[in-house]
């Protein structure tokens, strides 16, 4: 029986010619899907060949019988991908950006995360994060009421963006274009989020890092771009103001000037 892989869709770039353009890879985080992106996807084809996924069991990707670790989502993202690609990440889809740029560090050119922390939740190392029974009481509540909960999240997501009720609103109409996620997508992306922890993975990564944060973020706080300075061994980070965890949905021109800018600052566009 073939291997199931997730939906993927791949854009031609616009501003330069479509054989010559490089290669990005955008991957969205919990319970939503590619669509999440549609806001930056045209600027990003002045310069890149983009394709987007669905992680499995979101969006319209399958959900095959594997093991849902952040280890399996980087081989399915790693199985799409063109040879060489950049890779943006958000939120979850971050994580899989690291895991996946320390799998094949050969395939990847660059990295940026957005509201993405290399450790979810709080240690005693580690204190801006989420206190690990914060999160533990959000899958108690998923188990009891997964549609509510999953909206609910979503008004998370925008708690404290200046435009936080068009974003919760555009946030919900996305997630139910495709159909509710399979839970046990959704249970596996919430343990992938209260087990990992990247930070050794982050210091070792060879290629340049970008790691964008929302200074109103409510699930990965502002605060946490101080503790990940030190872990980039190449790159830097970039704070957007009067946002939540949704940057790129909320401002998706000042988002795009801050990754063209990391771009740009690191020759790897013109």
């Amino acid at each position: 029986m073939p291997r199931l892989i997730p939906f993927h869709n791949t854009y031609r770039a616009t501003g330069v010619d479509d054989a010559q353009a490089q290669d990005i890879v955008l991957i969205h985080g919990w319970g939503l899907h590619a669509i999440v992106f549609d806001d930056i996807v045209p600027a990003l084809l002045a310069h890149f060949r983009v394709t987007v996924v669905d992680l499995p069991g979101m969006g319209q990707s399958p959900l095959p019988n594997d093991d849902y670790s952040l280890a399996f989502l980087a081989e399915q993202v790693l199985a799409i991908m063109p040879q060489k690609a950049h890779l943006l990440g958000w939120s979850l889809g971050g994580l899989v950006a690291l895991a996946l740029a320390e799998k094949a560090p050969e395939r990847v050119q660059s990295v940026v995360t957005v509201a993405t922390s290399p450790r979810f939740t709080a240690a005693d190392d580690w204190a801006p994060a989420m206190k690990p029974e914060i999160l533990a009481k959000f899958a108690e509540m998923f188990n009891e009421d997964n549609e509510g909960t999953l909206v609910r999240f979503l008004a998370l997501n925008c708690k404290g963006s200046a435009a936080m009720h068009e974003d919760t609103a555009r946030l919900k109409q996305i997630l139910y274009f495709c159909g509710l996620p399979a839970p046990r997508a959704l249970r596996g992306g919430l343990n992938i989020l209260r087990d990992s922890d990247l930070r050794e993975s982050l210091t070792a990564l060879p290629m340049p890092v970008l790691m964008v944060f929302g200074e109103h973020d409510h699930i990965v706080p502002a605060a946490a771009m101080a503790a990940v300075e030190p872990l980039i061994g190449n790159g830097r980070t970039a704070l957007i103001e009067q946002v939540a965890h949704v940057p790129f949905l909320s401002t998706p021109d000042t988002f795009t000037q801050a990754v063209y800018d990391f771009y740009r600052d690191y020759q790897l566009v013109r």
